[in-house]
């Protein structure tokens, strides 16, 4: 019998601590205890599916996991290189990489210096050189408002949203299948209406939307509780003849002693980095809240200075002074590790966790080094698809993409040869806009980042 402590139960079914206390308490679900912890068995909940998942899974076989010729890819807003990193050891091979920061842009060239990187706007990048050459297409677009002026839900509705210039890319580039991911909140923005334009455009695209799913990370080796919306869609000439299969769970809920210690997931424990500080008042503050605990286990007089106006708030306070558990995942990671409203304090000490552990929390390998300032770096990690996470999801699309292989054979393209197209393209370009900018023309988007280029066309 497998044993699950109520804190990580309610992490992984989705719910609040207490009301998974609530349940224990009055007899819901069977309550037992093990070594002075109190959880349930995990054979005894099968009526919740991500029980059922774990008790089923096939993590261990799906590992083995391998394609069967070298399938080329195409990610754009790719951040930190979370999704990277996990699709590529799914078994992608990353052709170009596109991201507007630049400190991002630089972690990805420091950590793989043969990926081809694209620093700039996406909005400036024409991918018709690649049309038919590439198998994959993925990004994390970020989540703007749409425009429904044209009340159509369509193409043109999406118009000046970066989803659009994902649409573009797909459409330039016709990949077998593409991917995107976002917040879970994205399926209802707008009651739903972003949501419907995003699948009439993958419609009027040509391609079949897999039933999207909202995955929790815990359930992919990942000690966060932290959910992702996720996208497949297959082009329409292949959808009927091949299918997804969503990846397996893996066997258990893993914590952030997991993730700071010795673990299944690290093989030592978390290196010393660098991390931002307290100011000493709240520090003093924070010193007083227990290890998983949060502004309630302070002082009344405390709290209501420490909270100022938002002590009077009716809800959606309980990131406040909060304080993580060694033995709970983490809760979900944001840009900052110490903002007032999502604290994240270390379970042991009266500090923000470190750079090296924030990296560790979204399974970034310990030699996966992020360029730029302090700040840069927390942001890149907080922004990031946790890796397993992608790690696993690469991993089905690889057996989607060897099924594909298996009905439809063909080689792999070497697309160095379009890749520098692409790049001179956008050097030609950007002396253009130079040039038009010193002569004193008004030049169309002047004010957009310049595109900086780093070719390695090594395939």
């Amino acid at each position: 019998m497998q044993f699950i402590s109520e804190n990580n139960f309610a992490a992984l079914v989705g719910t609040s601590n207490a009301t998974v206390r609530k349940w224990a308490e009055n007899g819901v679900y069977p309550s037992h205890s093990k070594n002075g912890i109190k959880g349930f068995y995990l054979e005894e909940l099968g009526v919740f599916p991500e029980v059922k998942e774990l008790l089923h899974s096939c993590w261990e076989e799906e590992l083995d996991t391998r394609p069967l010729r070298k399938y080329t890819s195409v990610e754009l807003f790719a951040g930190g290189g979370g999704l990277a990193l996990g699709l590529s050891l799914a078994g992608f091979s990353h052709v170009l990489l596109n991201e507007f920061d630049h400190s991002a842009c630089n972690t990805l060239r420091i950590n793989n210096p043969e990926w081809s990187v694209v620093e700039g706007d996406v909005r400036k990048v024409d991918f018709t050189p690649l049309r038919d050459k590439v198998d994959f297409l993925s990004g994390g677009f970020p989540c703007q408002a749409f425009s429904y002026a044209g009340k159509q839900g369509g193409f043109d509705d999406a118009r000046g949203t970066l989803f659009f210039e994902l649409a573009r890319a797909v459409r330039e580039i016709n990949p077998k299948v593409f991917m995107c991911e976002n917040v879970k909140g994205l399926s209802s923005h707008d009651n739903g209406r972003t949501f419907k334009t995003i699948k009439n455009i993958i419609a009027e695209l040509g391609y079949t939307l897999v039933t999207p799913r909202v995955l929790k990370a815990v359930m992919y080796q990942v000690p966060q509780k932290r959910e992702r919306l996720i996208l497949i869609a297959i082009r329409n000439d292949l959808a009927e003849r091949v299918s997804f299969r969503w990846p397996s769970a893996y066997t258990q809920v893993l914590t952030l002693r997991d993730a700071f210690y010795k673990s299944v997931i690290y093989d030592k424990d978390v290196p010393h980095s660098e991390g931002v500080k307290y100011p000493l008042k709240k520090q003093k503050v924070l010193g007083l809240v227990p290890q998983g605990g949060d502004w309630r286990n302070l002082p009344e007089d405390v709290a209501k200075e420490y909270m100022g106006g938002s002590w009077l708030l009716g809800g959606g306070k309980t990131g406040m002074a909060r304080r993580l558990s060694l033995d709970e995942p983490s809760l979900t990671l944001t840009c900052s590790p110490c903002q007032k409203q999502t604290e994240r304090c270390h379970p042991l000490e009266t500090r923000p966790l470190t750079v090296r552990e924030y990296a560790r929390i979204q399974t970034f390998p310990d030699n996966w080094q992020f360029a730029g300032s302090m700040a840069d770096k927390y942001k890149q990690i907080g922004n990031a698809v946790p890796v397993n996470l992608a790690w696993a999801v690469g991993r089905s699309l690889i057996r989607l993409f060897n099924n594909i292989q298996t009905i439809e054979p063909e080689e792999t393209y070497d697309c160095s040869h379009a890749v520098m197209q692409i790049m001179d393209r956008l050097k030609g370009n950007e002396l253009k806009l130079h040039f038009d900018g010193e002569i004193g023309k008004a030049v169309e988007s002047s004010a957009l980042k310049p595109l900086q280029l780093t070719k390695r066309c090594v395939m």
